[in-house]
């Protein structure tokens, strides 16, 4: 199998949670270091990679892929450097903080012949296969509606000041607000057009922490909700067709299991509580159920065996830049929608 050699822009919660512990499990990478400007980690995780004090001196490094995990409002200039380095690149979301910066991405990378791949891992998500696997049934029937929450209850403000001072990639549009969208859009394609509401709730905040979209097909509309004063979830899924419906509490448990530190595998990775099982309740065949779905095992390693897949083989990313590309153009749309109090066609 080809080794892909492959570098991280930081070694945060990121880098160390979402990323290199799936390198170093599949066999298709070598993790060769991360650039770290002042607390020196990685090497404590793995002590025979680097640590690079500068970006120039990791793209100086025979690396072939380059993870670009920084804050939001940095990921056009250093995807940009690595693309025009002549390396492959996969950006975290949001992709980028306007739709003119990703398709410049996307043009750099085709005109390079590189691949450039957005880290949506949240399609990889136990319950978010399963939901897209009822969908793919057709067990509902037509859709009429959906309804997809990221909620949390955490009304204080971070200590990450990146995330909480205003500037172009901060706020949850684009922090949790991508999840939502890439999900909607991989289930249901882009739509015709947006409405948004988006508001400040938290004391003393300075960015956007509550947003509520709606995406308006021909035929059905999504809601897209994220908040930070939930104590009590609402379903993270919520799917109403002309024969059934199916809700789907949020319930994968990839992120909390790797920052408590366990190692992914192949085998049992993924695997949640069956007290969190979907309910379909529908009509098949004539017969009306109203059961329990087994969930669907979650892993975000299938992400990088497409990545590795992309490069090795020349097979599409399995996020690809024009998915990140649809992504940027409904959070633009949205910002739009909230400043002008109106639909806005995409």
């Amino acid at each position: 199998m080809q080794k892909i050699r492959t570098a991280l822009l930081s070694y945060g919660m990121s880098g160390k949670v979402f990323h290199a512990p799936f390198l170093n499990l599949h066999s298709g990478f070598e993790l060769l270091g991360s650039w770290e400007r002042s607390k020196k980690l990685v090497q404590e995780d793995y002590p025979a990679v680097k640590s690079y004090p500068t970006i120039d001196e990791l793209l100086a490094d025979d690396v072939d892929l380059v993870i670009v995990n920084t804050p939001v409002g940095t990921h056009f200039e250093y995807a940009k450097k690595v693309l025009l380095a002549g390396k492959h690149a996969v950006v975290e979301k949001a992709f980028t903080t306007t739709v003119a910066e990703a398709e410049e991405l996307a043009a750099i990378a085709k005109e390079k012949g590189l691949k450039l791949a957005v880290f949506q891992n949240r399609r990889w998500d136990s319950d978010f296969k399963t939901v897209q696997k009822v969908i793919k049934e057709g067990v509902l029937g037509d859709l009429v509606e959906a309804e997809f929450h990221f909620d949390r209850y955490n009304p204080l403000l971070s200590p990450k000041a990146h995330k909480e001072t205003v500037n172009d990639g901060a706020g949850i549009l684009k922090d949790l607000g991508p999840h939502l969208i890439d999900q909607a859009v991989c289930l249901f394609g882009s739509p015709k057009s947006v409405f948004a509401d988006i508001r400040f709730t938290r004391e003393n905040s300075l960015v956007d922490d509550w947003i509520d979209l709606l995406l308006i097909y021909e035929d059905f509309r999504v809601r897209l909700k994220a908040s930070f004063f939930v104590r009590e979830a609402n379903p993270a899924y919520t799917i109403h067709g002309k024969k059934g419906s199916f809700l789907k509490p949020r319930g994968d448990v990839q992120e909390d299991d790797l920052k408590l530190g366990k190692k992914p595998n192949l085998e049992s990775w993924g695997t949640e509580s069956e007290t969190l099982q979907g309910l379909l309740h529908t009509e098949i065949e004539g017969k009306e159920i109203c059961e329990k779905i087994p969930t669907l095992q979650g892993n975000y390693f299938s992400f990088f065996d497409g990545v590795h897949d992309a490069i090795a083989n020349n097979k599409p990313e399995p996020v690809t830049a024009q998915d990140g590309v649809k992504v940027m153009q409904i959070i633009e749309a949205a910002i739009a929608s909230n400043t002008q109090q109106k639909v806005i066609n995409l």
